[in-house]
């Protein structure tokens, strides 16, 4: 054996009992790192969000690991400084920063989430096309279930980008349903047997406020006349109160003779059309007229 290859040997002799040492430091963070993360879960999850526990929680697993990691390096290395440690931990952060610029931003805006809480879990909100209730903030992700029962998992720069509506942050929401009378019939007084109707204790309507009826536009064949009602912010509440209240208008709109007419269409009586009533002429199916046969 050469001197080189003895020196090799000796250095790794003696670097053995390092390594297992490093070994031993990475394995208690590791086991302290999950205690921790069991111990503040359980103290955040009664005053916080089921969200924001779990990922404080791990975040503050993963740091604590990180430490163990970074003393286990100085153990096996004892001419590393930690000074020149977090040099090189800056520089390796910048690179990874653009390596995994979509991941990073996700776990930022994540955080972000959490701390601010726009929303929380069981709240039902609409990201940009997307709508149901959420199921929980991770670190990258938010994941949605929407109401027809499919999980939906958005990014959360995605999620921190975009317009968020909060369907059930507040107690109740206002639903509007548009009718249609006809231009015979009064609108002052259409307006009053809507309101009337809706405000006879149905079913998932509430009392305050009012209902209200007012009129909105003056349509081709209808006065259009929009009945406003306020109820519960779940969705499920809002599709059975316009199904009770729609019933309500349409059934007191009947009662009162006030009539509801089907949109009016204008025939133009066309060449084509007088020639199809009369018979004197053949139509094509693409609406042009010639003589029939001899």
């Amino acid at each position: 054996m050469g001197p080189k290859a003895a020196d090799l040997l000796d250095s790794l002799v003696s670097a053995g009992p390092r390594v297992l040492l490093a070994l031993g430091v990475v394995v208690v963070g590791y086991l302290v790192s999950r205690a921790l993360r069991w111990v503040l879960h359980r103290l955040l999850a009664p005053r916080h969000t089921p969200s924001f526990a779990a990922v404080m929680s791990k975040l503050a697993g993963w740091v604590l690991l990180s430490v163990a990691v970074m003393a286990a390096i100085v153990v096996v290395f004892p001419s590393v400084e930690p000074v020149n440690m977090l040099a090189g931990l800056g520089f390796f952060s910048v690179a990874a920063g653009f390596a995994f610029q979509d991941i990073l931003e996700n776990l930022l805006s994540g955080l972000l989430l959490v701390l601010r809480q726009p929303f929380r879990s069981g709240d039902q909100i609409t990201v940009g096309e997307v709508s149901g209730t959420v199921q929980a903030i991770t670190i990258r992700e938010t994941r949605l279930k929407t109401f027809d029962g499919q999980l939906v998992l958005v990014p959360n720069r995605d999620v921190y980008k975009a317009v968020i509506t909060v369907s059930t942050h507040f107690a109740s929401r206002r639903i509007s349903v548009v009718v249609g009378i006809a231009y015979e019939n009064d609108p002052a007084e259409a307006c009053r047997v809507i309101r009337t109707a809706l405000g006879e204790g149905l079913p998932r309507l509430d009392d305050t406020p009012a209902p209200e009826a007012v009129v909105t536009q003056l349509g081709v064949s209808t006065v259009d006349i929009e009945a406003r009602f306020w109820c519960g912010p779940d969705q499920h509440d809002v599709v059975l109160a316009v199904d009770a209240a729609t019933r309500a208008v349409k059934a007191a709109l009947e009662e009162a003779e006030i009539e509801m007419p089907a949109d009016i269409v204008v025939l133009q009586a066309t060449p084509s059309l007088r020639a199809a009533i009369s018979g004197e002429a053949e139509v094509t199916p693409g609406g042009g007229v010639r003589a029939r046969p001899a």
